[in-house]
């Protein structure tokens, strides 16, 4: 929190700074100004060059994320437009208080905001009016219309992985085959209780994918499923959760039991592709293919531009820039996938989920106030069946 602090404090006074030494400036441009901000927020007159006219005229910017990649993406987006940025690493509870409060207190701070937490930032930003949505003209016909209201920027895979050491391919083919004995204390995840994303994956699995999930049930046993349970989605995570999985309070931490290169004990795991990463370093992680019904699931991160932030032009810039090639790059390689199509996982991207990405969930964010509402009743369900 410290760190946290000193940038926050940082920014302020150099936002301060900036807007007194060109007060002067300015006002001599206001026309030249008010043209560029009135061409750039103008949807059918769409100009790029406009807008960063438009943003060079505004103070310095901030920019909260969850990951760490933020800073270098600020730090490339300030020399490449000579617009100041300040990327600040939070997580999405920090980052959800910071802006509520801000925007309380009538004292906006922050600028724009990538949130990783879908259901939290349309009921609890959006919903309240503390942020807005702006999706670039030039890119909109690029980016699904599922992923504009609000602007999602990208999708994080969460995918099942095994030890390559071990075994010449994944051991298991079906999500079911995942609440057999064989497999009981041997499957290592992050703890739904304390990772919302987990609980909206259930919830998000139960709303729009539950027949793929008895189906699979069928193709693993046999024979359709009969439970007292209100879904298949539900009858699965009761039947993890009674299988004692290994839970963690980091991908990390699932990551080394599954593919540390001295492990004796065979785990699968439910770990972000970030982790993947580390196989340069000697972890031996492979990714399941071909699993029944899904290999994984994918997580947005929501774009927002704060109400009453004084850099609207420098925002909405951003923004567009975390939309192109070049600035998701550094989250890309994490095997985190742009929303705009014409954008691509880099060819070191190493877990190889872009030749697989079809055979991962897609999260649907127009369903999103119903994962937020369900979070308890999907938490009391694991708690109240999982086994140790």
């Amino acid at each position: 929190m410290m760190t946290l602090k000193h940038s926050i404090l940082t920014h302020c006074v150099l936002k301060k700074d900036h807007l007194r030494t060109n007060l002067l400036k300015q006002t001599m441009v206001a026309t030249t100004l008010g043209l560029a901000v009135s061409a750039a927020h103008a949807g059918s007159e769409f100009d790029l060059n406009k807008l960063i006219e438009a943003a060079r005229q505004e103070a310095p910017i901030t920019v909260y994320d969850s990951t760490g990649k933020i800073v270098k993406q600020a730090k490339a987006f300030s020399k490449k437009y000579g617009v100041q940025a300040v990327g600040i690493k939070a997580k999405a509870p920090q980052i959800l208080e910071i802006v509520s409060r801000e925007a309380q207190a009538h004292n906006v701070k922050s600028d724009v905001v990538i949130l990783a937490d879908a259901p939290a930032g349309m009921e609890q930003l959006l919903k309240k009016h503390y942020v807005t949505s702006w999706v670039p003209d030039d890119l909109k016909a690029d980016i699904p219309a599922d992923f504009q209201n609000p602007l999602t920027v990208i999708q994080a895979p969460n995918v099942w992985a095994y030890n390559t050491a071990i075994y010449d391919a994944c051991p298991v083919k079906n999500i079911w085959q995942l609440t057999l004995p064989k497999w009981r204390g041997k499957i290592a995840m992050q703890d739904p209780l304390g990772k919302p994303s987990y609980t909206d994956w259930f919830n998000q699995m139960a709303t729009h994918y539950d027949q793929q999930v008895a189906d699979a049930y069928q193709a693993q046993f046999g024979h359709p499923l009969k439970t007292d349970e209100a879904s298949a989605t539900a009858a699965f995570v009761k039947a993890l959760a009674e299988n004692s999985p290994l839970l963690t309070n980091s991908d990390s931490k699932a990551a080394a039991a599954v593919g540390a290169p001295d492990v004796k004990t065979s785990f699968m795991g439910l770990i972000s592709t970030a982790k993947f990463r580390k196989n340069k370093d000697g972890m031996k992680l492979g990714l399941c293919t071909g699993m029944k019904p899904f290999a994984g699931w994918s997580y947005p991160s929501l774009g927002f531009i704060t109400k009453g932030t004084d850099s609207p032009n420098a925002a909405k810039l951003f923004i567009h820039y975390m939309m192109t090639s070049e600035g998701i790059a550094p989250q890309g390689v994490d095997g985190k996938m742009s929303t705009n199509q014409t954008v691509h996982l880099p060819a070191n991207e190493a877990s190889g989920i872009g030749h697989h990405w079809h055979e991962i969930m897609t999260y649907h964010t127009a369903t999103a106030a119903s994962d937020w509402a369900k979070r308890q009743d999907w938490q009391d369900l694991w708690s109240l069946s999982y086994q140790k």
